[in-house]
């Protein structure tokens, strides 16, 4: 699916014109955008952000040495 996205001050002037041109194609959708502002912002959950490492942890102890030949 793709999504054709309008910017909400210009839907009055794109959205008809954009869903008429892409009204055969059953893989496009045009939509509106009508978010009001940033999403991540400090105040949002009172600062408690976590980053965590999501890498694999390590084995615990040593590995064996290497013999060379």
């Amino acid at each position: 699916m793709i999504y054709c996205v309008v910017p909400e001050e210009l839907a009055p002037d794109l959205y008809d014109k954009l869903a008429n041109y892409y009204a055969d194609d059953p893989n496009v959708e045009v939509i509106i955008d009508r978010r009001k502002g940033e999403r991540r912002t400090e105040g949002d959950h009172g600062g408690q952000r976590q980053v965590r490492d999501r890498r694999r942890p390590r084995v615990p102890g040593e590995f064996p040495p290497i013999e060379e030949r």
